[in-house]
């Protein structure tokens, strides 16, 4: 499926590969807790407002919370991208969105790569930089940038998602 840019509502489902991939690089806690970068966060990586600490989040909460986000991401993607995209693209971009945030991808090398046509380069650069290097991989702690092997996985999984292929050679 072919997702049109120009279409500011969103016509594409959020879809299973979308909810597992964003199930999987979050996983689920029911309780709030401080992320690596010590952002309050509960569910499956839902760090909005009202976070409430010692509070028990039920499967229903999480599932909406996580939908919501989604739908919102979405949209935020497609608001900045201005070339037709497939439905593996919209759904690496949405994931990589939902961690990094809508102004993160959308301004980032990857988008600016996709809107300038080279869908397969802008996949690629979702994971390592013109010089190979691995980028969006980094968490500040304590006031650092450290590098996390756990974000580099993650940005290999997206490019991968975004390319349609699991398979695919990245290096």
């Amino acid at each position: 499926m072919i997702l049109e840019a120009n279409k500011k509502y969103v016509t594409a489902a959020i879809t299973a590969t979308l909810i597992s991939g964003a199930s999987l690089w979050e996983g689920t806690r029911y309780y709030a807790y401080y992320d690596i970068a010590g952002v309050p966060t509960v569910c499956q990586g839902y760090t909005g407002k009202g976070i409430v600490f010692g509070k028990k989040y039920s499967p229903e909460e999480c599932r909406q919370f996580l939908h919501t986000e989604l739908k919102e991401h979405s949209m935020g993607v497609l608001n900045c991208v201005t070339q037709p995209l497939s439905q593996n693209q919209h759904d690496a971009f949405t994931l990589f969105a939902y961690n990094v945030g809508v102004s993160g991808f959308c301004n980032s090398r990857a988008a600016k790569l996709f809107n300038s046509g080279v869908g397969d380069q802008s996949c690629y650069a979702l994971y390592k930089g013109p010089d190979g290097s691995p980028i969006w991989s980094f968490a500040k702690i304590d006031g650092k940038l450290v590098y996390v092997q756990g974000l580099q996985n993650r940005r290999r999984y997206e490019a991968k998602m975004c390319l349609g292929n699991p398979d695919a050679k990245l290096d």
